[in-house]
């Protein structure tokens, strides 16, 4: 992929995509091709289809997706299934069809079985059922991973996957109620600092153990991987390290300097006890983040105080 290679960011005005375009550009990557959902709905196939015909891309990052938290997933199942289907069934074929060179597609931790080995290895794809309350969402990934399986045995198409651990920093979503952990932490403990109140309250115990990796590591990972892997099987992509949630309160209340005592509501459920990624495959091909936890937070903040 040259400077002035021709590169579709489909997404680009999500977390994920917005970070890829800020990386392409510090890094000299100029020709960019971007679509908002308003200028071009990716499930509609001619549509996409006469989008590769006229404007030939020749690179891909299939960042779009229709995304949210386990209530949005649960509740909306069949959207999550079809509107994720079609977009990367759509963007695939007509990638291919108009000749593009290379693709990377983005999947998500989530496909791997609930009851997986931890850490969770690429291997263990398929190899056992998953998380119910988001199986439409992570079924629809791994649609997309076998996609281009399919089409790199098929056809030789040199279409890769990326499978990020959990996300968060700049363009994140901060929900009282849609959003993830880290965001969702952030906004409670910002607007308990400003209600001067004397505790904040955590579900559960507090023992689970995350990974969190700041959104613009995914993104040097993301082009690293399009600059450097040619092979037919997907990539994990996270930092090794993990926290416990409790550990994490307690970081995120120091970013935000709130005063008060934090406690944990041990009635309300934990979740999985354990998620960690094995991501020595990227490591193995001289990538790491570089981003620590801490200073990720701080700029998450930042950010989220700014909107």
């Amino acid at each position: 992929m040259e400077n002035s290679s021709l590169i579709y960011i489909a997404g680009h005005k999500g977390m994920v995509g917005s970070a890829i375009v800020r990386k392409l550009k510090e890094n000299g990557f100029n020709n960019l091709l971007l679509r908002t959902s308003q200028e071009m709905d990716l499930r509609n196939q001619t549509v996409v289809n006469n989008f590769f015909e006229k404007e030939r891309p020749e690179f891909v990052f299939l960042a779009a997706a229709k995304v949210g938290g386990i209530v949005a997933n649960n509740t909306y199942r069949a959207e999550f299934l079809y509107d994720n289907l079609m977009i990367e069934s759509n963007i695939i074929q007509a990638a291919y069809h108009s000749g593009v060179k290379k693709l990377l597609f983005l999947g998500s931790s989530c496909i791997y079985p609930k009851l997986a080995p931890q850490p969770l290895k690429e291997e263990y794809l398929l190899k056992g059922l998953l998380e119910p309350t988001n199986e439409p969402y992570a079924i629809a990934k791994i649609a997309g991973i076998k996609l281009c399986e399919a089409y790199w045995d098929q056809y030789g198409c040199n279409f890769i996957s990326a499978m990020p651990t959990n996300l968060y920093g700049q363009g994140d979503n901060y929900h009282p109620q849609n959003s993830h952990v880290i965001p969702g932490l952030l906004r409670k403990f910002h607007e308990a600092k400003n209600e001067n109140k004397l505790s904040v309250q955590i579900w559960g115990t507090g023992t689970p153990l995350r990974e969190f990796m700041y959104v613009d590591d995914l993104a040097d990972a993301c082009l690293h991987l399009m600059l450097h892997y040619n092979e037919r099987l997907f990539v994990n992509v996270g930092t090794g390290e993990e926290v416990s949630i409790k550990d994490l309160a307690l970081l995120i209340g120091n970013v935000v300097n709130f005063k008060g005592a934090i406690e944990f509501d041990t009635t309300k459920p934990d979740g999985t006890p354990r998620k960690l990624m094995d991501s020595s495959r990227i490591h193995s091909l001289g990538w790491k983040h570089k981003m620590n936890l801490k200073e990720g937070l701080q700029k998450a903040y930042t950010y989220f105080t700014k909107q």
